[in-house]
């Protein structure tokens, strides 16, 4: 993990930027403490933060040309099989001063171009400098593991781009603007899930696309898009299948010139992972006073110890995320209420006292059908046939219901899929998103229309594909992944997704749906080959995820009387009426609903703002 910040403007690079370029720079020190290096001429600038993972001399430092000296390049990533292209270049004439993956990309980009992309197994967002041409690509990995940002909304017209918004504040030329029409889709979404940012004319350079800047003229192009095209073997092949692809692939993850630890939980996923990897130590974060639902480390230390290896955990209270809440969301970039991103917060600062980098389980459940959402309960499979127009008007009856159980059921029985589905988390309907919000704000995409013009595009793939593909779209890379990055470079930590590899993904994207979920089984053919290497009570444990007491947090009164402050404050006011959000946390707090998602979603976008435009 790395990180870098770059200028692009064509024959006017000036004196000035360097100092400019110097300050991005350093504003994402924390992605890479141990070097750093510039580039400059008369089009472009690069800076460049280290954390050493290969080649740990000053050989390794970027940015790194070619021999000729016509290229260069700035990498954050790893790219795994290096030693394989290496060789392969090797054999076509070219010679290596480095062991260093990021000479491997250049050199593989310097006799491949674009292609070099279908070659490469591994996380990464590089860019490219053709001094002779002067043409600047930009690449992403395929599901988006390592981020990546662009924008010309700048005073002088020059291209910005790095692996953190933050940084372009740092640039005068930035013109920062908020986005109005990123709030009401990130209330029902729960973090920013489309191409444009909350930073007004910012953009995710999106997974698996590439950058071509030539002449001052941008070209975006896909170069990889997943897809799931189900083969016909047995069951037994396919755990066959999935047990040598994981295997062979953590084994290749696990190499570095840098000590590796594993996250651990209780499930099957990182404990896969980890029964593979058996690095030597793990990490686990847990909630003090939640024992039986809000922690499992002991389940953690357990396995570990029973691979003889070393546990450290992490438990901590609402005053530690309370606490901690603005500097997440600066590191966030954009506002993020996936609850989780608290615990990995303090779970990556935990791990970063030890080791510089851990293996991780993130992208299972994407892959091989995980997540309860994927699935379908027998109430709900009997309720699916009564009459859709029946249950059509039911849900629109309840959709005035309080907040529970019982309306999320009869919602979900009388919604299409892309209003059922729009990925794992769905917060604030979409009318009451706009209806909670002041006018000026209500502009911006619908969820439920972004997910219907996706699915349109998918008419021979079954629900279950459906739901992995949009979660593949937007759910992993904008939520998920992102969520680990920024949590754990904050704190100088490198996370590693052996699931997330080219040859695990063309193994998942082969299985039927009926070995990946049946009924209230998920991840089967997952869970047969992770049996081989640890006990049944972990390969058949079900899905816990990091859950955060918030409800009960909320139902004290110093966590509801901070709370309270912020609705009251003249930036809520800006955005919301406060008077509805009032209502939902007075609702909640006297157990009248259970309100905490809408409520940790309007609090985390006023910290957010707070940090990025008050303090800022």
């Amino acid at each position: 993990m790395c990180g870098y910040v770059g200028i692009y403007k064509l024959n006017n690079y000036k004196e000035e930027d360097n100092s400019f370029l110097e300050k991005m720079s350093q504003e994402i020190i924390h992605r890479g403490p141990d070097s750093y290096g510039y580039f400059s001429d008369d089009s472009i600038g690069l800076g460049f933060r280290r954390l050493a993972f290969l080649d740990l001399t000053k050989r390794g430092r970027q940015p790194l040309f070619t021999d000729d000296n016509k290229k260069v390049i700035c990498f954050n990533g790893e790219i795994y099989n290096h030693d394989e292209i290496r060789q392969d270049l090797i054999k076509e004439g070219y010679s290596f001063h480095t062991e260093t993956d990021t000479e491997v990309l250049l050199k593989g980009y310097d006799r491949y171009k674009e292609g070099i992309l279908d070659r490469v197994r591994g996380m990464f967002a590089f860019t490219v400098w053709n001094l002779e041409n002067k043409e600047l690509f930009i690449a992403r990995d395929f599901f988006g593991i390592k981020p990546m940002y662009y924008t010309t909304n700048t005073k002088d017209g020059s291209l910005l781009f790095g692996s953190e918004i933050k940084a372009f504040l740092k640039n005068p030329n930035f013109n920062k603007e908020f986005n109005e029409k990123a709030l009401k889709p990130f209330l029902t979404n729960e973090y920013s899930a489309y191409e444009e940012t909350f930073f007004k004319g910012v953009y995710k350079l999106e997974a698996g696309n590439y950058l071509k800047v030539k002449d001052g003229k941008i070209e975006k192009v896909t170069y990889f898009k997943p897809e799931i095209n189900p083969t016909n073997k047995s069951l037994d092949q396919y755990i066959e299948d999935v047990e040598k692809a994981v295997e062979e692939t953590v084994a290749l993850y696990k190499k570095s010139h840098s000590p590796l630890g594993c996250f651990l939980s209780g499930g099957v996923d990182s404990s896969y992972i980890f029964s593979l990897a058996q690095t030597d130590k793990t990490f686990s974060v847990g909630f003090k006073d939640y024992d039986k639902d809000y922690n499992e480390t002991n389940l953690a230390k357990e396995l570990t110890e029973l691979k003889g290896k070393e546990n450290h955990k992490v438990l901590i209270d609402a005053d530690d995320c309370f606490d901690a809440l603005p500097k997440i969301q600066y590191f966030m970039d954009e506002p993020h209420a996936n609850l989780s991103a608290v615990p990995m917060y303090f779970l990556s600062q935990l791990a970063a006292s030890h080791v510089k980098g851990v293996l991780s389980g993130e992208g299972a459940d994407e892959l091989f059908g995980g997540y309860f959402s994927y699935g379908e309960t027998k109430n709900l499979h009997n309720y699916r046939k009564l009459p859709f127009g029946l249950r059509r008007l039911v849900r629109n009856v309840s959709l005035k219901m309080k907040n529970g159980r019982i309306r999320r059921f009869l919602t979900k029985g009388g919604s299409h899929l892309h209003e059922e589905f729009i990925g794992q988390a769905k917060v604030f309907e979409p009318l009451y998103a706009e209806e909670i919000l002041q006018s000026k704000y209500r502009k911006g995409e619908n969820p439920y229309e972004v997910t219907k013009e996706f699915f349109k595009c998918l008419v021979n793939k079954t629900t279950l594909q459906k739901k992995q593909l949009l979660d593949m779209k937007y759910w992993l890379p904008g939520n998920i992944l992102l969520k680990g990055d920024k949590m754990s470079s904050c704190w100088s930590l490198e996370v590693r997704t052996p699931f997330l590899d080219k040859k695990v993904y063309d193994v998942a994207s082969s299985i039927p749906d009926k070995y990946k979920v049946n009924g209230d089984d998920f991840k089967i053919a997952l869970r047969r080959a992770a049996e081989k290497v640890m006990p049944e009570d972990w390969s058949n444990r079900k899905k816990v995820g990091f859950p955060v007491p918030i409800r009960y947090w909320l139902r004290q009164e110093k966590y509801y009387n901070i709370m309270k402050e912020e609705f009251n404050s003249p930036t809520a006011k800006e955005f919301f009426h406060t008077e509805m959000l009032m209502k939902l946390l007075d609702d909640h707090f006297h157990e009248k609903a259970m309100n905490q998602r809408f409520l940790w979603t309007v609090y985390v976008f006023l910290i957010w703002y707070k940090e990025f435009f008050i303090n800022r």
